[in-house]
């Protein structure tokens, strides 16, 4: 049955049966477990998984013990198992949980779930088959699509939209205030009202604690299919391409436009109003403080420059140490001969 659903071939005992998952260096009889990558190919030989999820270009050099399911990408076949595994273990809630406040002005969709302590402000638009869970915070005229999901804790500002097929996890803040004050001469600074709001697509998911905030005119936009980790500082104004991944600890400075299909690793730092094209991939804790204009380059460093660059550049700094001895030798032996 598992094989049919990942559209795998079997190899060894087809009756096996499985009822847990573990790692394939932990594995245990009657768990399922997958090897994606060829570096970690010892643990197939040494596993006591049941089942093993392989890619179908593995070819193993040695006879296995467990089950094999031969599929096309491993990773991807046991991301759909466990999503199947997931969905069909959770509990479906619907109605409402008290005490919550549903303002009457607010409009509610069809099979959804409110859990207790939420807030739904005026005007409020949400969709079916939304579940809205413990100490939501909805502000007036915020329009949530059908069929996302806001953990507890999640409060979205006034005026803010959130597509269809989302998932915002606990402690997420959509539409505060910009970070935008103005030197006054008396060396105060005087806070610039934020009146835009924050977009979100189809199919954005959100980790916990990742603040979005609100434009100071227009939008802030997170487009469809955007993926963001946890502790993720989002400024005003800020547009993010489709299907963009963005790691914890980001942070990107207000009217940032960021392209399509990008990816920024943990702690990366974009200084305000640059530009990154379609695909551009960002190593862990760069700093870019310009423009990036080449599609699908890869950077690393700060500032950040050509991955490989990059590399050869930190490759020299690590043997400074050795190259200021040999030039101080040098410098002895010249003054010697003198």
């Amino acid at each position: 049955m598992i094989a049919d659903f990942l559209h795998g071939t079997v190899e060894g005992d087809p009756d096996v049966t499985v009822s847990a998952f573990a790692k394939i260096e932990e594995g245990s009889p009657g768990t399922l477990s997958f090897l994606a990558n060829p570096k970690y190919e010892k643990y197939l030989y040494e596993t006591e998984s049941s089942i093993v999820i392989i890619n179908r270009t593995q070819k193993p050099e040695h006879p296995v013990k467990c089950t094999l399911i031969m599929v096309d990408d491993a990773y991807r076949s046991f991301a759909s198992l466990l999503e199947l595994y997931y969905t069909s273990s959770q509990q479906e809630k619907t109605g409402r949980e008290e005490p919550v406040f549903v303002a009457g002005s607010a409009t509610l969709g069809k099979n959804i779930f409110i859990g207790a302590f939420t807030y739904i402000a005026g005007n409020a638009k949400i969709g079916n088959n939304v579940k809205i869970h413990q100490q939501v915070f909805i502000g007036d005229n915020v329009t949530i699509g059908d069929n996302t999901v806001l953990y507890p804790g999640v409060k979205i500002y006034q005026d803010c939209t959130v597509g269809n097929e989302c998932v915002l996890h606990s402690g997420v803040v959509i539409g505060a205030d910009g970070f935008g004050f103005a030197p006054q001469t008396d060396t105060d600074f005087k806070k610039v009202p934020q009146i835009g709001n924050v977009v979100i697509e189809d199919r954005v998911e959100i980790g916990a604690n990742t603040c979005i905030d609100r434009a100071t005119m227009g939008s802030t936009l997170i487009r469809k299919g955007v993926k963001l980790d946890n502790l993720i500082q989002i400024g005003h104004n800020v547009e993010i391409g489709e299907n963009t991944v963005i790691a914890a600890q980001t942070g990107i400075a207000g009217s940032c436009k960021i392209g399509k299909n990008c990816m920024l690793a943990g702690q990366v730092g974009l200084a305000g109003h640059i530009t990154i094209a379609d695909g551009v991939k960002i190593g862990a804790q760069s700093g870019l403080n310009s423009n990036i204009k080449q599609p699908n380059s890869t950077l690393l460093g700060t500032p950040a420059m050509n991955y490989q660059d990059c590399i050869k550049s930190y490759v020299i700094t690590r043997r400074l140490p050795d190259l200021k001895k040999k030039v101080d030798e040098m410098e002895r032996q010249l003054r010697n001969t003198k």
